[in-house]
């Protein structure tokens, strides 16, 4: 990318998205292209329309969405499949028809079956069955995966969707009905810490959903953001080598030259992942979080909970081949957190 050309950030008030622009005025990219909300709802196809012919950016960034953790998906199934369709669908439709130089879709992790082999391998999409607490975002993504995929191959066009492991960083989302694990539990500890200076040293307790054995890996959105300029800017050869392409009259993958019938252990999705490689336990988290807060209490494991994915780790060997890995390490990146929560006004939003 150059430094002058139009850069659109969907969802740039997100934690990513956010984290996207930082980093691209500290890069010295000076043409960065958002809308809020209120300005542009991507769930509205003529508008996205619209402003995609009006504007014509030369590269997307499509980070928005609506996430959270498994409450929320709990809670909200038909919102989470009908938003996220929605927004995917229509921004990989009309970046296709201005001409968009390159997409960069945001996935997720959960993308992958529940039981798949760890760490988890970009060919293992749609090899078995999802987890359940959050199958409707999930099938959402998928879809979107399948969107860049089909693009790329009727189209010609440079599609790419990034699985993310779980993020976490300034702007993150503190909301306990609706955050993911990390942020929950900063907030969490930090109130439980608020009250026991009424109760006295190891008297207040912390509640928290399932054994605390499934393991998570966790990525500051900053080394996020850093991955997805760095791929943004590799070379067309690189690039276009991350891309599932199919010959039109004799369908077969880009790199092996198999049939598409016969793709096992092959890459057929224009996908890679992101992460650090490395995991830790919910437990293990938990008590690194009390640690940086401050929390001396107790912690209590609601066992009658779900756990929900036993363990996902992504394998980012793909990534690393390319030069590329993570620099933030988990303490410092929490410690940064938890300094952003408290100077941010985030404290005072609705905690039930």
């Amino acid at each position: 990318m150059e430094q002058f050309d139009k850069i659109y950030i969907a969802g740039h008030r997100g934690l990513v998205g956010s984290a996207l622009l930082r980093v691209l005025k500290e890069k010295g990219y000076t043409n960065q292209l958002t809308r809020t909300h209120a300005e542009l709802d991507l769930t509205r196809q003529e508008a996205v329309e619209r402003f995609f012919q009006t504007e014509r950016p030369d590269y997307v960034v499509l980070a928005a969405a609506k996430v959270g953790g498994i409450l929320a998906n709990y809670n909200y199934p038909a919102d989470f499949i009908y938003k996220n369709l929605m927004i995917e669908a229509n921004i990989i439709q009309a970046a296709y028809g201005a001409g968009v130089k390159r997409l960069l879709f945001l996935g997720s992790s959960c993308i992958f079956p529940k039981m798949a082999p760890q760490p988890l391998k970009e060919e293992y999409l749609l090899t078995g069955l999802l987890e359940p607490t959050n199958e409707p975002y999930a099938i959402a993504k998928i879809a979107g995966i399948g969107m860049c995929e089909s693009y790329n191959r009727q189209y010609g066009t440079r599609f790419l969707a990034v699985m993310p492991t779980n993020l976490y960083g300034p702007k993150d989302n503190f909301n306990l009905e609706t955050s993911h694990v990390l942020p929950a539990l900063i907030r969490k500890f930090h109130e439980a810490k608020l009250r026991s200076s009424s109760l006295g040293p190891g008297e207040s307790k912390v509640s928290l959903w399932g054994t605390g054995s499934p393991r998570r890996e966790f990525l500051h959105v900053d080394d996020m953001a850093d991955a997805c300029l760095f791929l943004m800017n590799l070379q067309d050869d690189g690039f276009d080598g991350l891309l599932g392409r199919f010959q039109a009259e004799q369908p077969v993958h880009y790199a092996t030259n198999y049939p598409v019938d016969n793709l096992v252990g092959t890459l057929r999705y224009p996908l890679i992942n992101i992460g650090c490689g490395e995991d830790i336990t919910v437990r293990e988290l938990s008590q690194l979080v009390a640690k940086v807060v401050g929390f001396e209490g107790v912690i209590v494991w609601d066992t009658s909970k779900p756990d929900g994915t036993p363990r996902k780790l992504l394998d980012v060997s793909r990534l690393k081949a390319l030069g590329w890995q993570s620099k933030i390490g988990l303490e410092a990146g929490i410690k940064s957190t938890y300094d952003w929560f408290r100077q941010s006004g985030r404290i005072n939003e609705r905690s039930n």
